[in-house]
């Protein structure tokens, strides 16, 4: 890949520096963001051939512009991933400072939980009127469904969706499912834009049908859940899906945000060559001292070889990417059958044992029982 070649996407054509966009190798890739800003004054932001914008802004070093930049608002096309507590309020704000989308997200979150993390995101913003998104995890419950997935909003999503309207987030994001169209449409309403995670080809269809204005396209070299469909084939298939499909909010083309294996500005060059127009980061920013991520969880990730990570259904009964260790190397070596039988009567494996063992558990198991999500971009 010749880090100086033009890089030609789908609709535009630009010239990119990728050593402006290059992270850090394994370190805080945050002010990585920043470079090729000009302290004390504006850069003119570059315009897109073909597109025809009428309002040409200046934006503060901008390196590269997308449909998704200019829909989110945005220095550069790049996200962050929302991460649970790997990710938290300080990093996505520090995301956003540097010209990106900081996202949150959580499993489980309250209402009041919530409030408190936006709350907090917003704190540590310079601007506080910044674009920032929040992801949340609507698996589809009962049916064709997998018999482990259950509400992790405990019937709360309408409440959790007033808060995010309400507090004037630019990106909704769902993970694991779509949510209710009736969802979108009050997200419409109040122009949140909207965007689906999915991990197969499969899942387009579904998002659309309920107005999707992107989608995440995910790799199997992705971390936490993710499918197994390569990101060099995911993402070209997606893109050509989605062509001719206007968002029903912006009426642009549905846009298409690469994930997966992604981890530097050549990867994200790449992923514009393959027709994303944005990519969303998770692993990498990991390792940013903003994170929220604990000392392990970041020692696991920076101590990651090529062959250090599995996919497994141990943990939440849909494949997770995660670092491996000897006790989750005993249920997928030794102990598939249970596997099966447990997440078919709807019961986590994991769960199930630390009940089983109870007041016996030892340290080194409960240790090995957390799991420490990360993609193969661990590696590199």
């Amino acid at each position: 890949f010749d880090k100086e070649a033009d890089v030609r996407m789908h609709g535009y054509e630009e010239e990119v520096d990728v050593d402006q966009l290059t992270l850090a190798r394994k370190t805080s890739p945050v002010r990585q963001f920043s470079k090729g800003r000009k302290s004390g004054g504006r850069a003119s932001g570059i315009s897109i051939p073909g597109h025809g914008y009428s309002d040409r802004k200046e934006l503060l070093g901008q390196q590269l512009r997308t449909t998704v930049t200019d829909l989110l608002k945005i220095n550069h096309p790049v996200m962050l991933a929302g991460m649970n507590v790997a990710a938290g309020p300080k990093l996505a704000a520090a995301v956003t400072n540097a010209g990106g989308l900081g996202v949150i997200g959580g499993v489980g979150y309250t209402p009041d939980m919530l409030r408190e993390q936006i709350a907090e995101l917003k704190s540590y913003l310079k601007d506080k009127n910044a674009p920032f998104g929040v992801d949340l995890l609507i698996p589809q419950v009962g049916g064709s469904a997998r018999k482990t997935n259950y509400d992790y909003t405990k019937g709360k999503l309408d409440e959790l969706v007033t808060i995010i309207i309400d507090s004037g987030a630019k990106l909704f994001v769902s993970a694991v499912g779509v949510p209710p169209k009736h969802v979108v449409e009050r997200l419409h309403k109040a122009g949140v834009l909207y965007m689906n995670m999915i991990g197969h080809p499969k899942h387009v269809k579904k998002c659309i049908d309920v107005g999707a204005d992107m989608i995440c396209a995910q790799g199997g070299e992705g971390g936490g859940h993710t499918g197994d469909v390569p990101t060099t084939i995911l993402i070209p298939t997606v893109v050509e899906m989605v062509k001719g499909i206007k968002s029903p909010m912006t009426g642009e083309q549905v846009q298409v945000v690469a994930a997966g294996g992604l981890f530097n500005g050549q990867s994200l060059a790449a992923a514009m060559m393959l027709g994303a127009s944005a990519v969303w980061i998770g692993t990498r920013f990991v390792l940013c001292e903003e994170a929220g991520a604990p000392k392990a969880h970041q020692e696991a990730v920076r101590t990651s070889g090529f062959d250090d990570n599995v996919r497994t259904i141990i943990f939440t009964g849909r494949p997770l990417r995660v670092r491996k260790n000897p006790y989750i190397e005993n249920w997928e070596e030794n102990r598939q059958a249970e596997i099966k039988e447990l997440t078919a009567k709807g019961t986590i494996p994991v769960e199930h044992d630390l009940e089983r063992m109870g007041d016996d558990i030892d340290d080194d198991t409960m240790d090995n029982a957390r799991p420490f999500l990360m993609g193969k971009a661990a590696a590199v």
